[in-house]
């Protein structure tokens, strides 16, 4: 009899219990070997007296009168000892009188009833399968009884291969033995099987064994635990393929390279074979078509992978074109952005022609995935991927992740499309850097006009500038750059873009052509020594503020400006004279003008001196007349600059040409409110007080909340770091703009503060209830200022005085 017939001895039950025979009046008649071991008293010490005398009260309790039916208790043992046992009594029926007690170790019992109840609980779990094998593998005792969703009906006698494939059951018979015969547990082993249920597709599960022993030490069998990790396992594979993706796609921007990335991504866990096709023309930098009629497209084999050895030569090769498909449902589902998941036999049916599945159809494939790559409304191309029988079929899960990975794909051969149309493009962007010829701000309107010089390329370094800032003021930019070749329009460029960069920064006209003069001798230092000296600009900035109508000006060696007032006198500004940004370590200094509301402010380059017109006989007395005249008769800026540029039928011309005019404006006097107050935290309620009345006389009660927030934060920071007294400025335009001044050149920063910080929320609160927000540093303090929205109103014109 091995040990599936005869369990034995395992510490359990049956080898512990000790019996004792009882009369009616409770007397022992009979004593076991077992009872006189537990409680060391030979039979001829307790034959004949009652067995309550060996039963000890529970202190505090009276003598116990009668023996309990079950239950724990604690009996004398030996001479002076004691030990608690688990007792039943049974009663035996007549003609037998008495009872048999039934006596074990308390601890014995308490750990039968813990192995029973952790028995119990493991063989009702559904996501765990537990199974106890005999010394011979063969299933003793599961709850797999009714099978699993990859699992046959497991029944006790079952060996593993007959729920199991052989190879597989193989595998894990190895592991149970290895646990058998050394009694080292294996935890969480990955199997990887063919599902018994649905054999087409496989699943993996982790499996934990350690090895069963009875009382003795001997090997009886091995207990096993198996959970389902198909899911995680696929969460897993998903998420890693995802991130290969994003990180091999992501740093090309060449659409062959980012076709190659996918296609061997695809091939590495996720496919048997892949292949990547593309629009032609999306190759060279042309969009893709947006009808997504796949007859009167060209697709090309841009890549293809195979996991094991190389693409067959039978298939299409890389760089072929595509052959033409006949129409079918499916292909025309791809062509309108679905993925499809498809059998062999349905993509033969759909090809329809066994010379082009030969061509299109790995020999040994037998699922088949394709996602169209899809971006900026049109077909760039697909992607797809085979699995042979060795593999599971593709399912609908698998088709969504084909799907993502497509769509980032797609992402990375737009981006790389564009850069190739831009980059072949540059050449004719480098003549448009120049903003719009016509703007409208809240403190001006502008006209530009420019003309290169007929270099032979079209291009130059000559330019202007409006850009729009805080508070309503405007900056206006006009510059000059040595040279009239891609070179100069490469530092226009360059310039441009720092000095509107500075402007935003709200920097000053002064400082913002000295840190353009920095930017001007790196780049000559980048042009070497050979070339240093053409590189340089002259420049000149000015900022008009709509409320003060007030223009500071800077001047970088550029020609100064003419302003027409409004009734049509002109005159020169006269601007401290500056050297052009290239000479280096001198100070910029700038001028303020008064300007009168309506006034033009006209900004040129030089080459408007060297044009044919003043080569035949105009002069600036001439030229201020032409403006007067312009002003007195509300000529147009268009027509203003018309008149001032040389004809595009006129001759060559000697040097570029530029011109800004800019025609001021005036915020109305009822739109601007400003208060000054001390260095006082008890301003804060003064300064609310008057912001709320004058909201409420500009009828915007319902930001009187948030101005009120944003205007307490402001001036209580400002009192805090200032010396001197603190300003504020309302200014009711296309929104409410809240400004705050000081004497401290404390530069404002926005931070997050933790929840434990009992400062530093101030600015995230402005920020978090403004548009916007930002700072700007005069000769002496700064300026705080923020945006809300005028809430109905977002599009509302300023009160300006008309030009």
């Amino acid at each position: 009899m091995n040990h599936q017939d005869d369990p034995g001895d395992q510490g359990y039950c049956l080898g512990r219990l000790a019996a004792v025979g009882l009369d009616a009046e409770g007397t022992v008649t009979s004593w076991s070997d077992e009872a006189a071991a537990l409680l060391e008293q030979p039979a001829a010490s307790v034959l004949g007296h009652p067995f309550l005398r060996l039963l000890i009260a529970t202190p505090g309790d009276p003598a116990p009168s009668a023996l309990p039916a079950s239950g724990i208790v604690r009996l004398r043992q030996g001479a002076a000892g004691e030990v608690a046992v688990c007792l039943r009594l049974i009663a035996l029926e007549p003609p037998a009188r008495g009872s048999v007690l039934l006596l074990a170790p308390a601890g014995a019992a308490r750990e039968w009833g813990h192995a029973v109840s952790l028995l119990r609980a493991i063989m009702r779990q559904e996501s765990l399968g537990f199974g106890i094998h005999g010394d011979d593998l063969r299933v003793q005792l599961t709850n797999l009884t009714a099978g699993g969703p990859h699992t046959a009906p497991v029944a006790p006698g079952d060996r593993l291969q007959d729920y199991l494939p052989a190879p597989d059951a193989a595998a894990v018979e190895a592991v149970f033995s290895e646990v058998l015969r050394t009694g080292e547990p294996v935890l969480r082993h990955r199997q990887r099987t063919r599902s018994r249920v649905t054999p087409e597709h496989h699943w993996v599960f982790s499996l934990s064994a350690f090895r069963l022993e009875d009382a003795d030490g001997r090997p009886t069998g091995v207990a096993a635990m198996v959970r389902d990790i198909t899911e995680e396992e696929r969460v897993q594979r998903d998420r890693e393929l995802l991130h290969r993706a994003a990180l091999r796609i992501g740093p090309s921007l060449r659409p062959d390279r980012i076709a190659r990335a996918l296609a061997d991504v695809i091939v590495e866990g996720f496919a048997d074979y892949a292949s990547v096709d593309l629009y032609e023309p999306v190759l060279l930098g042309d969009s893709a078509p947006t009808d997504r009629q796949g007859g009167r497209t060209r697709f090309v084999r841009a890549a293809a992978a195979r996991a094991a050895g190389p693409w067959p030569e039978q298939l299409l090769q890389v760089g072929a074109p595509y052959p033409a498909l006949p129409d079918s449902p499916a292909l025309r589902r791809l062509q309108h952005g679905e993925t499809l998941v498809l059998d062999r036999g349905q993509v033969e049916s759909a090809l329809g022609d066994p010379g082009l599945t030969r061509t299109m159809v790995p020999a040994a494939a037998t699922s088949l995935a394709v996602a169209p790559l899809i971006a900026g409304g049109g077909v760039l191309g697909s992607v797809s991927a085979w699995r042979t029988a060795d593999s599971d079929r593709f399912d609908a899960g698998e088709g969504e992740l084909l799907t993502e990975i497509a769509s980032r794909a797609a992402i990375g051969v737009e981006n790389a499309r564009r850069f190739t149309r831009e980059h072949q493009a540059a050449a004719v962007l480098r003549e448009r850097l120049l903003p719009p010829t016509l703007t409208d701000t809240p403190a001006a309107e502008t006209a530009g006009a420019y003309r290169s010089a007929d270099s032979g390329t079209g291009v130059s370094g000559d330019w202007f500038d409006v850009i729009e800032l805080p508070s309503m003021r405007t900056a206006f930019v006009i510059g000059d750059v040595i040279g009239h070749d891609l070179a100069a329009a490469a530092t226009m460029g360059r310039l441009r873009t720092a000095i509107q960069t500075y402007a935003d920064l709200e920097l000053e006209p002064s400082e913002i052509l000295a840190r353009a003069e920095q930017l001007v001798a790196r780049m000559a230092a980048e042009a070497g020594p050979e070339q240093w000296d053409t590189v340089g600009a002259t420049c000149l900035c000015a900022v008009y503020d709509p409320t003060t109508c007030t223009c500071v000006l800077a001047s970088a060696g550029h020609p100064s400006p003419l302003l027409i007032g409004p009734d049509g006198t002109t005159r020169i500004l006269d601007l401290p004279h500056n050297p052009p940004l290239s000479a280096g370590g001198t100070p910029f200094l700038s001028a303020t003008v008064d300007m009168a509301p309506g006034s033009v402010l006209a900004m040129y380059t030089d080459g408007l001196l060297r044009t044919p017109e003043f080569r035949s006989g105009w002069d600036w007395q001439r030229v201020q007349d032409e403006l007067g005249a312009g002003m007195r008769e509300h000529r147009p800026l268009r027509k203003w600059c018309d008149g001032l540029m040389p004809a595009p039928t006129e001759a060559t011309l000697s040097d570029d040409v530029a011109i800004l005019l800019a025609r001021t404006r005036r915020v109305d006097p009822g739109d601007v409110s400003h208060w000054e107050f001390r260095a006082d935290p008890a301003s804060v309620a003064d300064a609310r007080t008057l912001a709320e009345r004058q909201l409420a006389d500009w009828h915007l009660e319902h930001l009187a909340f948030t101005a009120e927030l944003v205007i307490s934060e402001l001036i209580t920071n400002a009192i805090r770091y200032a010396e001197g007294p603190v300003s504020l400025r309302l200014i009711r335009g296309r929104a409410l703009i809240c400004e705050v001044g000081d004497d401290s050149n404390t530069q404002p920063r926005l931070i997050r503060a933790a929840e434990t910080d009992e400062g530093g929320r101030g600015l995230y609160i402005v920020a978090q209830c403004t548009s916007r927000w930002g700072c700007r540093y005069g000769q002496k303090g700064k300026t705080i200022w923020t945006e809300l929205p005028l809430s109905g109103e977002e599009d509302r014109a300023p009160h300006l005085v008309p030009s």
